[in-house]
């Protein structure tokens, strides 16, 4: 019997990455502008999170007082969820509102957001928490005060979706350098 040798040939795909400098046109003065306007937006998001987180875990007396803090044994979702007595899903918030998971979940999902976007790393995941927390917080409220159905809640979301789709965390943040680590391009969601 004899055995035949196989020899694999690598075949090199192009990097999907790679432009051709020739075709790639010059930044214009408003392209430029609204990467900074986007940065600008994305840090201003980014610390609204933070400080709620930070206002929340410690009750400096902006929003919390010292004795409603959460290392003081205070619940940041019992206020908030507390006064949802209105609207269609009042009953469901009120269910869970000062609830230790709760609690927990929405501190996390404060802190992880707001570091997300004051960096610039993990837009997408961030875009979606955030979309989705300000979602649930925007039907806590319902309906809200001023508007039939809008309120800063949805308008927020949908600048986080808009910074998510023009990559904001590269200008003025770690986008760029997060989008290099190999293991942010095998999971590309992760972006």
């Amino acid at each position: 019997m004899s055995t035949k040798e196989r020899h694999h040939t690598t075949v090199r795909l192009p990097d999907p990455n790679f432009v051709h400098p020739e075709l790639v046109a010059p930044e214009t003065r408003s392209a430029r502008a609204f990467r900074y306007v986007a940065a600008g937006l994305r840090l201003s998001l980014g610390w609204v999170f933070l400080w709620a987180f930070v206002d929340k875990l410690f009750g400096l007396g902006h929003d919390t007082p010292a004795k409603a803090a959460w290392v003081n044994g205070g619940s940041p979702t019992a206020g908030f969820l507390g006064h949802a007595t209105k609207g269609p899903l009042a009953g469901l918030y009120q269910g869970f509102a000062g609830a230790a998971w709760a609690d927990g979940l929405f501190m996390v999902g404060l802190a992880g957001i707001g570091l997300a976007l004051v960096l610039g790393v993990g837009m997408r995941v961030a875009a979606v928490a955030g979309a989705l927390l300000l979602v649930l917080m925007w039907s806590a409220v319902l309906p809200p005060a001023n508007n039939p159905f809008m309120d800063d809640h949805l308008v927020y979301a949908l600048v986080l979706v808009g910074l998510a789709l023009t990559a904001a965390g590269r200008t003025v943040g770690l986008g760029a350098w997060w989008e290099r680590l190999s293991f942010i391009q095998r999971h590309a969601w992760l972006k």
